[in-house]
């Protein structure tokens, strides 16, 4: 199985990283273009595409401006490492041990709107572009267009190697949008987290997120292969909830404190 996620604006780069395996991203040469096109606007275009704050703009100009088709130890860190947002807080990638995140390498996969897809060893140099955001480029109006396929077609080479390839969606509609699901061979199967209270049940964004990277970090810890195992999922009081899911749309529920 392949799990899906999206990355995160926040990212950490001061922690350094408990592993020094690392691999190249795959689409290093597509993040260059975009790189390109991104270097042409000034520190206001940046603010208005993205709606960022003066202090943003800035910050991410001077990443465009320093970023380097050579990624280094000096330039870059493990992108399961330094993405630091609540998916990531849930998945907790940096306590893990090298034969998990080697599991992860396997079976992870994060979409990016620079990159296309990280593997979690992939080197990755900070960056702020939301797979959402309307950058034209010479291959369309946004990055869905400037992606096209590309990313369905490398998840159906990835899914190759299983005689029952699944992809697990735990990635958010913005970043699910990217992958062709016209052109995406693997049977794919969507978590959902709800909190429940008064008989009402519905999904808040945090925990969500947060979920999302526990679920994660169950399937590493469990060696998950089936997704009828993730239905034993119960991290911080999360139940699979049979009478909302369906086969490809796993429910899962806790009772909300607040």
């Amino acid at each position: 199985m392949l799990f899906l996620i999206s990355p995160a604006k926040a990212l950490d780069y001061t922690t350094p990283p408990p592993v020094k395996t690392h691999t190249q991203p795959l689409f290093a040469g597509d993040a260059a273009e975009l790189i390109s096109v991104l270097r042409e606007k000034s520190p206001q275009q940046v603010a208005e595409l993205m709606n960022l704050s003066d202090a943003l703009s800035g910050l991410n100009v001077a990443r465009y401006q320093a970023w380097s088709p050579k990624f280094t130890a000096r330039n870059s860190k493990q992108a399961v490492l330094a993405f630091d947002g609540d998916v990531y807080g849930g998945l907790d990638a940096k306590s893990l041990c090298a034969e998990d995140l080697d599991w992860l390498q396997q079976h992870l996969c994060i979409l990016s709107g620079l990159y296309g897809v990280l593997r979690p060893l992939d080197q990755m140099q900070p960056y702020r572009l939301e797979m959402g955001t309307r950058l034209a480029t010479s291959r369309g109006k946004n990055l869905y267009q400037f992606w096209g396929r590309q990313i369905a077609d490398y998840l159906n080479e990835r899914a190759l190697a299983d005689k029952s390839p699944v992809v697990v969606n735990l990635a958010s509609e913005e970043y699910f949008k990217s992958v062709n699901l016209k052109a995406l061979k693997p049977r794919v199967v969507t978590c959902v987290f709800e909190e429940s209270k008064a008989g009402q049940h519905k999904v808040v964004s945090f925990f969500a997120k947060r979920a999302r990277g526990l679920m994660v970090r169950f399937a590493v810890q469990h060696r998950v292969s089936t997704p009828a195992q993730l239905q034993a999922f119960d991290a911080e009081g999360y139940r699979f909830t049979p009478g909302a899911s369906g086969p490809d749309r796993l429910v899962f529920r806790r009772q909300s404190t607040s």
